[in-house]
């Protein structure tokens, strides 16, 4: 079974993951998956995704699956980035939980974004301020791990 797993699964995924790609590249698909994924608006992840990994030609199948194994991180980053957000726009801190934001959303999405719209917009505005930032440190990490392990595989 597990010989059939990494047979079928692991190596096509592995070989889409590097097919054509620089160290490079692939380190800055993983950056992007890995930020643009936390992003604190939930159901747009996919969309920026994809428009960064268009814009700047990244392995697409890369960057989505980083940004997909991200959802748990990013429904968990969402009140930080909120408080970000108030301290960056020095605005009082909303009272807000995870079951009150639960709450919310199961009295409609619509009333869930009307409620809640001052605290959507303080999250983007602290995501806005950390994501590129750690877009570019996260990019140079793992371009350094990547540049590492194919030197170490090219002298093996």
């Amino acid at each position: 079974m597990r010989e059939f797993f990494r047979r079928r699964i692991v190596a096509p995924l592995r070989a889409l993951l590097v097919q054509g790609v620089t160290p490079e590249k692939l380190a800055m698909s993983i950056a992007i998956g890995l930020i643009v994924g936390i992003f604190p608006v939930m159901g747009t992840t996919t969309v920026l995704c994809t428009a960064a990994a268009a814009v700047m030609r990244l392995n697409l199948v890369a960057v989505h699956t980083v940004h997909y194994a991200m959802t748990p991180v990013q429904l968990l980053l969402i009140i930080p980035f909120v408080r970000v957000g108030e301290h960056v726009v020095r605005a009082e801190p909303q009272p807000l939980t995870i079951s009150e934001g639960m709450a919310l959303l199961a009295q409609g999405v619509v009333h869930a974004v009307v409620t809640l719209w001052s605290a959507i917009v303080h999250a983007v505005i602290g995501w806005v301020v950390i994501g590129p930032v750690a877009i570019v440190l996260c990019y140079y990490l793992f371009r350094w791990i990547l540049l590492r392990t194919s030197l170490a595989r090219s002298t093996a």
